[in-house]
């Protein structure tokens, strides 16, 4: 079944030159594709929106902290599978967890910053890209 997810490339990935490197792993993926990509820095009120379901526990407040540190890739990405995909793509948020070919097992360093977020689920996808690309909602 075709699906859409969304995908952030964080402020890490972003600093550490890792952009290119991941979405050329996204891109030979076979069968899916990049319908909406931007890079931005990423405003308060768009990270409360996103992170709604963390807002009161301790790693909020460093989670949007770090989220707005700099600039971040915003991406759609169509295909068949490809929450469940991407999920697996990324790894676990652990680097130490995280099997080598993953990207997070092979780029990650510390637990906060993960290089990356993929949509959990079609609902989380769904409500997410709205908040990233409304255009598309």
């Amino acid at each position: 079944m075709s699906q859409r997810t969304l995908v952030l490339l964080k402020p890490d990935a972003v600093r550490r030159g890792l952009v290119g490197e991941i979405i050329g792993r996204i891109e030979r993926k076979a069968g899916w594709t990049v319908g909406a990509l931007e890079m931005r820095t990423l405003q308060r009120a768009t990270l409360e929106q996103h992170y709604a379901e963390h807002v009161g526990k301790p790693f909020y407040e460093p989670l949007v902290e770090f989220m707005s540190s700099g600039p971040s890739v915003a991406l759609v990405v169509e295909g068949e599978r490809v929450i469940e995909g991407l999920r697996a793509m990324a790894g676990p948020t652990d680097p130490i967890a995280a099997a080598p070919g993953s990207i997070r097992g092979d780029f990650g360093t510390i637990v906060r910053e993960n290089l990356i977020h993929a949509s959990d689920s079609a609902e989380s996808a769904e409500r997410e890209i709205k908040i990233f690309f409304p255009e598309l909602g």
